[in-house]
């Protein structure tokens, strides 16, 4: 049984999101805001966190920012605010997905249950490496570097680059994409996908450029000359 921590500073929406969570076989925690989040997970493991933004005593950004200092557990945001720079921040944090309230909890579920499938997804994977220059992406140790200095990316960054990379010089529709690297029906704001390619092609650097933009279709990763 996988198990979920809830932080959130309304009891409503504690109760909700644990009446579906135990609905679909998860075991749920409770948290009420970020300080309580950070010693939880201290002394104990979760397979998924859903972090609420607006939170007294300490925000959702500041507690997931502590968060993945010593845990990899994914993360998903929740947030009143849905403006692109909250999503960008969130996820450049470190958090694996990003919903704005009011939100329906069937499509939590449904975003929970394809967060924690995806963390998974990658064990006994065999061991092999991509290069391109001054590019090596290890896929099984997940560790991307640029011209010898190791790059930090988010989760989601290195799923939507081991997949492009895997599939390069194919041309990526967006439905595709957003199918393999999220792993559900997307109901969200398109412009997610885009904000990923935003922030991958910022810590890719000099090879920004190997990700090539295809206009009313997707992308596509080749080897730029």
């Amino acid at each position: 049984m996988s198990k979920i921590l809830v932080v959130d500073d309304e009891f409503r929406i504690r109760q909700i999101i644990r009446k579906y969570a135990e609905f679909e076989g998860y075991e749920v925690a409770e948290a009420v805001d970020g300080m309580q989040a950070i010693e939880i997970c201290r002394k104990n493991s979760f397979d998924l966190i859903i972090m609420d933004v607006m939170m007294p005593e300490l925000d959702g950004f500041s507690a997931c920012r502590e968060i993945r200092k010593f845990s990899k557990t994914p993360i998903i945001m929740l947030s009143a605010r849905g403006e692109e720079y909250d999503k960008i921040h969130g996820f450049e944090l470190g958090s694996d997905d990003y919903v704005v309230k009011p939100f329906s909890p069937k499509e939590l579920m449904m975003r929970v249950a394809a967060v924690i499938k995806r963390s998974g997804g990658n064990k006994g994977e065999e061991r092999d490496v991509y290069t391109y220059k001054g590019l090596v992406i290890d896929f099984s140790a997940r560790i991307v570097t640029v011209d010898g200095a190791r790059v930090e990316m988010t989760p989601k960054e290195y799923e939507l680059l081991f997949y492009m990379v895997r599939n390069k010089g194919l041309a990526l529709t967006r439905e595709s994409l957003i199918s393999e690297v999220w792993g559900y029906d997307f109901f969200g704001d398109e412009r997610t996908l885009d904000t990923h390619i935003k922030l991958l092609r910022k810590s890719l650097g000099p090879y920004s450029k190997c990700i090539v933009t295809l206009r009313g279709v997707g992308y596509r990763f080749e080897e730029a000359a």
